[in-house]
């Protein structure tokens, strides 16, 4: 089927687009030089930072969105790349690039009109850049508008008649169109153009399949499989070939090539387990079916065939559940109706048995009323529901990679809690651009202080050297601060103990201090406090080989989770007080209600986390841990279409782990 060499990486674009920018100030020129550089070495977390600083030294400076734009997709933010392909060419209405490339992330999202409308809008601005009827192409082709898609090709075929891809694409639109002449032509053509390409054998390999002539199609893939060893698609395709001419062990091996290299590839495992029931290998065949249904638990030809699976095994009660399973999921299958018949009968549910073969009988002669013939119909009882399944589209893998995630432990993990730490000298670049919350009581807190302190994520970082300087200051000093003081001192040398007696001291005393502020700081008190009893309970959990994760599975409870598959629950009341207890002195630090939010998710209150999360925002627009955990939450709670938001959010706020999570998470969501 169809790929996308033209558009599917978009730092092709670097090529396209000529170097304009303001040269109104020197650090605009550098930081452009670096998110461009940092783009063209694929560096694309970094080349954001870049960008980033740039939309805050000028907001109407178009390319800086537009190439921000870039490295978002290439990082798998697709929502976040159209934000800013849209502001590309809102400041820049003349922009073809700008509608060329949103373009393309309104087809990832399957909104083909609005696609098309942004390339018209491109070629009537650069008719004669040849590379927008290829987009347009690929996306009248996913819109299975195929004969203007060959229209599209054909234009390009003309300026560029030297390009493989294109002849691939149209193949493909021609094999749609049930043109196989035209079709075996262009794939012919293509190959005689690249030679080392295996996509040309595979792609002609298919439809010398379809046409029924395995031994050509075998030639082919053998061909590929010579150019590529790891290319798994054409270990699959083989594998079905094999199968039809019966060589099952020689299929066997191909699939579980295949399973190597992507172990949680479910259209691999159930045809592996159809062909372990064809030679009579059950034990394995029900493995591999139980695997797919782990992954897939709707897939109701998994049910159906687990359930033939069971017939043969003469489990009769099993094979009856996943009948009733499969026909719960599809009420009109009525092959499913035909064999819970059969197996009712051998369980002597004899009236209930009759019942189901007459709404079998009935709802076959419903779908002949109508017509219905297509092999998809599962009320078809001509389809041969036990032969491998074969895709018409791409290489199934989006929605199989390597499990999901519900079947799995996902080291996801939160954004760390703030609190105050010992400051040390880092300089960062760009530092003085980073947006900071701005509370004047804050600054008081570290202005007052005999040592430098600052509110941060973790634990900060200072050498043991660093570290000894500031404790001979510390210890030197007397009353409630110096209390606290050594507490964070003694933080960082996992004295929890220590350190939260030091607290309780600071928490007493924070009353009796001659600071008129001193009440107020007690705030920062009780939330160094929250964090150190979480950070206890995390620190028994790592004891007990447990990790503290945000883990998605179905049951819906936030937890350390054992390595002997063992869950325990852990107690963050007493953090959670301190926190809330903080927020009774000072309602307006975001800090506080962020941390409050990772108190409530680790409780498995996941509602009452968003709230915080959501009211740390509020006080503070530009917290990107908060989008980011927030975005955590509420794909654990199967709102991805906000989650991925708040993560793109993340991101494009200074979180790089959040692209990653895009890249695992919401990339599944976008229509391919």
């Amino acid at each position: 089927m169809n790929r996308f060499p033209k558009h599917a990486f978009l730092v092709a674009v670097l090529l396209l687009c000529s170097f304009v920018h303001s040269r109104a100030q020197y650090d605009k020129d550098v930081f452009f030089w670096r998110g461009r550089q940092a783009l063209a070495d694929g560096k694309y977390a970094q080349s954001i930072e870049n960008f980033n600083i740039l939309a805050q030294l000028d907001t109407s400076d178009y390319q800086t969105y537009f190439f921000r734009g870039i490295a978002k997709y290439n990082l798998g933010d697709i929502r976040g790349a159209q934000r800013d392909f849209d502001n590309s060419v809102r400041l820049n209405p003349v922009f073809t690039s700008g509608y060329h490339y949103r373009a393309i992330t309104e087809s990832r999202f399957g909104r083909f009109e609005e696609a098309l409308s942004d390339l018209q809008r491109a070629i009537d601005l650069r008719p004669g850049f040849t590379g927008l009827y290829y987009s347009r192409g690929v996306t009248y082709f996913l819109a299975r508008q195929f004969e203007n898609a060959v229209r599209d090709f054909d234009k390009y075929i003309r300026k560029e008649p030297k390009d493989p891809s294109a002849y691939l694409n149209r193949g493909a639109c021609y094999l749609f169109l049930a043109d196989t002449t035209k079709a075996l032509s262009d794939y012919n053509k293509a190959i005689k153009l690249d030679r080392f390409d295996p996509e040309g054998y595979i792609r002609r390999g298919r439809l010398y399949s379809e046409k029924g002539d395995y031994e050509a199609a075998i030639s082919d893939l053998d061909h590929a499989i010579e150019l590529d060893s790891s290319n798994t698609l054409a270990y699959f395709n083989r594998a079905l070939l094999l199968s039809e001419k019966k060589e099952y062990r020689r299929a066997m091996d191909d699939l579980n090539r295949v399973l190597k290299d992507e172990p949680g590839n479910a259209l691999t495992l159930y045809n592996r387990g159809l062909i372990n029931a064809q030679v009579g290998e059950y034990e394995a065949a029900l493995s591999d079916m139980d695997r797919v249904l782990n992954i897939n638990p709707e897939n109701v030809l998994a049910y159906f065939n687990r359930a033939s699976i069971f017939i043969e095994m003469e489990r009769w009660e099993d094979a009856l559940e996943d009948y009733d399973r499969a026909i719960e999921l599809y009420p009109d299958f009525a092959k499913a109706y035909m064999n819970r018949s059969y197996v009712k009968s051998r369980l002597g549910l004899n009236q209930s048995s009759k019942e189901d073969y007459r709404t079998a009988q009935r709802k076959i002669q419903e779908y002949r009323a109508r017509n219905v013939t297509d092999e998809g119909s599962f009320a078809d009882t001509t389809r041969k529901y036990s032969s491998l399944i074969a895709l018409d589209a791409e290489f199934a893998r989006k929605d199989f990679n390597d499990e999901m995630l519900q079947h799995r432990d996902i080291d996801i993990r939160l954004r760390p809690m703030y609190r105050y730490v010992l400051a040390g000298e880092k300089v960062v670049d760009g530092e003085m651009l980073t947006r900071r919350y701005e509370n004047p009581l804050l600054d008081r807190f570290a202005a007052s202080s005999p040592v430098k302190v600052e509110i941060a994520g973790g634990e900060g970082e200072l050498s043991s050297a660093q570290l000894a300087s500031l404790d001979a200051v510390i210890y030197a000093q007397q009353g409630g601060r110096a209390s606290f003081l050594r507490s964070v001192s003694e933080s960082y040398s996992k004295k929890y103990n220590m350190a939260l007696s030091s607290l309780d001291a600071a928490i007493g005393q924070s009353d009796a201090s001659t600071d008129a502020y001193d009440h107020l700081y007690k705030a920062f008190y009780l939330m160094n406090r929250s964090v150190l009893r979480a950070e206890m309970i995390d620190f028994i959990a790592s004891m007990q080989s447990n990790v503290q994760v945000l883990t998605m599975d179905d049951s819906r409870n936030t937890r350390a989770r054992v390595k002997e598959h063992v869950s325990t629950d852990y107690d963050y009341s007493e953090a959670i007080a301190d926190a809330k207890a903080a927020i009774e002195i000072l309602d307006n630090i975001p800090y506080l209600y962020f941390n409050l939010g990772n108190l409530h998710c680790l409780s498995s209150e996941h509602l009452a986390s968003i709230e915080n999360y959501t009211r740390a925002i509020s006080l503070f627009p530009y917290m990107g841990d908060a989008y980011f955990n927030r975005g955590l939450v509420l794909i654990y709670l199967k709102d991805k279409e906000k989650g991925c938001i708040d993560l793109s959010r993340a991101g494009e706020l200074g979180v790089a782990e959040a692209y990653a999570v895009i890249k695992k998470y919401c990339e599944e969501e976008i229509k391919q």
